[in-house]
């Protein structure tokens, strides 16, 4: 490992290691050739769609023997297919569209995808890529349903404050593709899905949708989240869901016997190389949990408050020591026009809760490097974010009102910058107390 500059003298340097190290346990060309079955006798065919999605097909194309036939597609967010791989092109193609809204090139991808695995045979293998944001990147409509129809639901969602769980269950039985209905249209070809997860809990069934494993959720659970929280269907979608038309193949179904699930990269694992990172300085880190959710801002405000208590109290926690926490929050957006994504909202209630605490540095960030739709991949606080502000003429609790942490952040020169990672294994959080 790199060694660490010293946390009291360099905290944002410090924590930026933390993050950089989360980020390379995720990173496919580390972690999926160990992964990998042997070719079969007959085809080997690869599918896959997620922000990890460029990365992993070269790391597939890197491992695979040279001799083994391999071809397929896979479809990845906009600027995220790793240069090298661009450049020099290789056996699996790979496309780009639009995430977190998805666009005709995802439909088209998708369409192309599901294409792929039909007609294949028991000796044939399908090798399925699946990382986070697949949900958004492989939309295939339901019958009866339309792209526009799609994305006006997806909008509503990630505007409602639903949790990752609850928009993936919507958007899977209003999908074609997803809720293992892929696998399904392999049949009966062998399908072993190599996952990078991004949801709390790691359920294959969560991830990307789940487009490889059967579904345990219904419509009737689909129906209910969406009057929860107020989505407004489309008549077709609400017919397809009232009748059950858009039900999911369900655990038990034999067209899923013998296939393979492995995950090759979680967010506890992250969370762990960090940890191991900082205790190799000199300084203790505690993993709160890899699966915390809520409002950001909420959460920003339970991590301060822990952060305050080691800082004044030694308790639970001696100092100096490192907390580090992920999972995925939400932000329910009640105020339209904001710049800022989870890490940012995060970032500012947290810094409105510590009060310039002093000693208490954080970081939080998206491992994907996009926190929401901006150029970041989050932020640092430290104790002397809330007087820069206050100097700059900068209000953050207005700010956090209006959902708008990216100005603020940009202005104090706060951001953390780092371009498209090539994995996801979402949230990480880490909180230095000196």
């Amino acid at each position: 490992m790199p060694a660490l500059p010293d946390s009291r003298l360099a905290p944002r340097a410090f924590l930026r290691a933390l993050y950089d190290a989360a980020v390379q346990r995720a990173l496919p060309g580390q972690v999926l050739a160990a992964h990998l079955p042997p070719p079969p006798h007959g085809r080997t065919v690869v599918v896959g769609a997620g922000k990890a999605g460029g990365a992993m097909a070269a790391a597939l194309d890197a491992a695979w023997p040279a001799e083994a036939p391999l071809s397929g597609l896979v479809v990845t967010r906009y600027e995220h297919v790793p240069p090298a791989y661009r450049a020099r092109g290789g056996r699996i193609e790979v496309v780009e569209a639009a995430h977190p809204v998805p666009d005709a090139a995802g439909r088209a991808a998708a369409a192309r995808i599901a294409t792929l695995v039909q007609g294949l045979g028991p000796d044939d293998l399908v090798l399925a890529l699946v990382s986070g944001g697949g949900s958004a990147l492989l939309s295939l409509p339901a019958p009866g349903l339309t792209l526009e129809d799609k994305q006006a639901v997806n909008r509503a969602l990630l505007l409602s404050g639903a949790s990752i769980v609850e928009m993936n269950c919507v958007r899977k039985h209003l999908s074609a593709i997803k809720g293992g209905r892929l696998a399904a249209l392999a049949a009966p070809a062998r399908v072993c899905s190599l996952l990078i997860s991004d949801v709390p809990g790691d359920d294959p069934g969560v991830i990307a949708s789940g487009p490889t494993v059967p579904d345990a959720t219904s419509c009737a659970d689909a129906l209910a989240i969406c009057r929860r929280y107020a989505i407004e269907l489309p008549p077709a979608a609400r017919a397809g869901l009232e009748s059950g038309a858009f039900e999911t193949p369900k655990p038990g179904d034999p067209r899923f016997a013998g296939h393979a699930v492995e995950l090759i990269a979680t967010p506890q694992q992250s969370l762990e190389a960090a940890a191991a990172l900082a205790r190799e300085a000199g300084v203790e880190a505690h993993v709160l949990s890899d699966e915390i959710e809520g409002e950001s801002r909420e959460v920003g405000k339970v991590h301060a408050a822990l952060a305050r208590a080691v800082a004044r109290r030694g308790h639970p926690f001696a100092k100096p020591c490192v907390l580090l926490s992920g999972g995925e929050t939400t932000v329910t957006v009640r105020t339209k026009g904001g710049r800022g994504g989870r890490a940012g909202e995060f970032l500012l209630g947290c810094a409105l809760a510590l009060q310039g605490e002093p000693g208490v540095h954080v970081l939080a960030a998206d491992t994907d490097g996009i926190d929401g739709v901006e150029s970041n991949a989050g932020a640092i606080v430290t104790p002397d974010t809330l007087a820069r502000a206050a100097a700059a003429g900068l209000k953050p609790a207005e700010r956090l009102d209006r959902h708008d942490s990216f100005p603020l952040f940009e202005a104090l020169g706060d951001l953390v910058v780092t371009g498209p990672s090539y994995t996801n294994v979402n949230d990480f959080r880490a909180l230095l107390i000196v």
